[in-house]
């Protein structure tokens, strides 16, 4: 019966995240057919579960605890079970809640890839680039790029979306001299940051690639009108000329925007993006 209620609830989280919108805040949207994939799983093992359990032959199903894997001891059956119950637990009592600038803050930010662990030691948190050269060799991935780049180079002006944002945010850091004087249009929040005494002003988008172990905040260094006011996580859509400017702290030139255009925009219902593939 216990095993019938965990696979039960595992369907019903999923279902639970699907229907709520959560689930958009721990995976990339376009591997959401994994989710119904788990739920069908779920409930088919659960049946199976619940036919045991209700089964009349005692014999069968005491033969079937007597091959549980080498759990035959009940503080081990207890721990096993505790293991598998704490996922349901965290994912329908624990809150989500949208990521800000308040991570920025806590966290810095750094280029290309932060050094600081999200708890797997194969994941990075990243910060300003995307990088998904981390999932390939070194020629597909040039190849990828490649491919990628035939989309936009002739555009003039790249209208970033929450469907592109990622991968034409890639692109820029990517290949910058090819874009320095497009116009480029986007939405996104403010975050301001003091750093050497100098005031600059970032746009971001929280992202995930894969899923929440390789989330990041993504976006350019702007230069807004001087006669516009902002403050953090205020969304913002721009639009502006790329250019490349000298970042400080960083000892580089990084992809910028200087700013023609910009307005206050409501933040979105979602305010993740997600890299397709």
């Amino acid at each position: 019966m216990i095993r019938f209620l965990i696979l039960s609830g595992y369907f019903e989280l999923m279902m639970y995240l699907q229907v709520s919108g959560r689930l958009d805040q721990y995976i990339n949207v376009h591997y959401r057919y994994l989710v119904f994939l788990t739920m069908g799983l779920s409930l088919i093992l659960a049946l199976v579960q619940l036919k045991i359990w209700a089964g009349s032959d005692k014999q069968a199903e005491h033969s079937h605890h007597d091959h549980d894997h080498g759990l035959n001891k009940p503080y081990q059956r207890g721990i096993a079970y505790l293991l598998l119950v704490i996922p349901l637990v965290v994912g329908l009592l624990f809150p989500t809640i949208n990521l800000d600038t308040t991570i920025v803050e806590a966290k810095g930010f750094s280029f290309p890839v932060s050094k600081e662990s999200v708890g797997d030691p194969e994941m990075n948190t990243q910060y300003l680039k995307p990088d998904t050269s981390i999932y390939y060799n070194k020629s597909d991935y040039n190849d990828q790029m490649t491919k990628l780049m035939k989309k936009y180079e002739t555009d003039q002006k790249l209208e970033v979306t929450d469907e592109n944002y990622l991968e034409v945010m890639e692109l820029i850091y990517n290949y910058p001299n090819s874009f320095v004087g497009k116009n480029i249009s986007f939405n996104g929040f403010i975050y301001e940051t003091q750093k050497d005494q100098q005031k600059y002003d970032f746009m971001f988008r929280f992202g995930i690639i894969h899923c929440v172990a390789d989330s990041g905040v993504f976006g350019l260094m702007t230069k807004l009108p001087e006669n516009l006011t902002v403050k953090n996580n205020e969304w913002l859509h721009v639009e502006g000329t790329i250019t490349l400017d000298f970042f400080e702290p960083f000892q580089r030139q990084i992809p910028a925007v200087n700013v023609t255009k910009a307005q206050t925009v409501t933040a979105p219902k979602n305010q993740y993006v997600y890299r397709a593939f």
